[in-house]
Parts: C-alpha cells; sequence; structure tokens
C-alpha cells in the first residue's frame, strides 16, 4: 500500500513536472482524510475548485481515506524521533496506524522533511520519479 501526502496529490492535479508517474494510480492508495481537506483548501486558495473540482474529486476517490479516529490522534500527539510538523505528524501517525494494523506501507510525497521523518521511523520511502 502506498500512503500519499498533499504534495503528490497537488502535483498531480496541477500536473507539476514532479508529478508521479501515470501507472502509480494503479497501486492501492491510502490517505488520512486530512488530504481530502488539504487538497481543497489549496483549490480554493487558488480559486482551482471550479476548473480543478472534478479532478480532484476522482483523485480523492481513487484513495482510501483513513479517518482520524482516536488512536491515530493519540498517536500523532506522541513524540515523533525528529521534530514535525502538525499536519505531517497526522500523516505519520495514520501510516503508523496503518502499519500496525499489519499493512505493508510506503509513503509518497515531495515533502524531504516528511520523508526524512518517515525514514526515521521505519516506513519506507516510495520511488517517485522526480
Amino acid at each position: 500500500m502506498i500512503y500519499i501526502d498533499a504534495s503528490v496529490a497537488l502535483a498531480h492535479l496541477f500536473l507539476e513536472d514532479r508529478r508521479p508517474p501515470a501507472d502509480f494510480w494503479d497501486n492501492t492508495l491510502a490517505a488520512s482524510r486530512l488530504l481530502e481537506y488539504e487538497v481543497w483548501t489549496v483549490l480554493h486558495a487558488r480559486r482551482f475548485a471550479e476548473s480543478h473540482g472534478e479532478a480532484a474529486t476522482a483523485l480523492l476517490g481513487r484513495i482510501a481515506l483513513l479517518e482520524l479516529s482516536s488512536p491515530v490522534l493519540t498517536r500523532a500527539l506522541g513524540a515523533f524521533p525528529v521534530p514535525v510538523r502538525t499536519l505531517d505528524a497526522l500523516h505519520l501517525a495514520s501510516a503508523d496506524y496503518l502499519r500496525q494494523h499489519g499493512q505493508t506501507v510506503e509513503l509518497a510525497t515531495y515533502d524531504h522533511r516528511m520523508s526524512d521523518a518517515a525514514r526515521t521511523m521505519g516506513i519506507p520511502i516510495n520511488g517517485l520519479t522526480t
């Protein structure tokens, strides 16, 4: 399973040069429900909700969204091996929750701070073409 963060979803939606290859989306994908809020917040902030809204809905529909349940939120309150930002803590806690429940998880991100934190937790990083 590949856990994706907002940097990957937004790169895809905005057709950035660093976006994942087309076959990336054939994998089993998961993310925190937080991803949905991050994507829509950026679309609204950039005034792209109308032009990119259908694509965002379709993209989010392909991703299994993990709720921010009590165990995930409790893990996010705990210490991480390196300093992390709040949203990163929630994403990392979600990925860790999946691992704790028997899922093999790798992280797809373009955020170097997030990938560094994931590595320190033993979460493999997906080799996106950048």
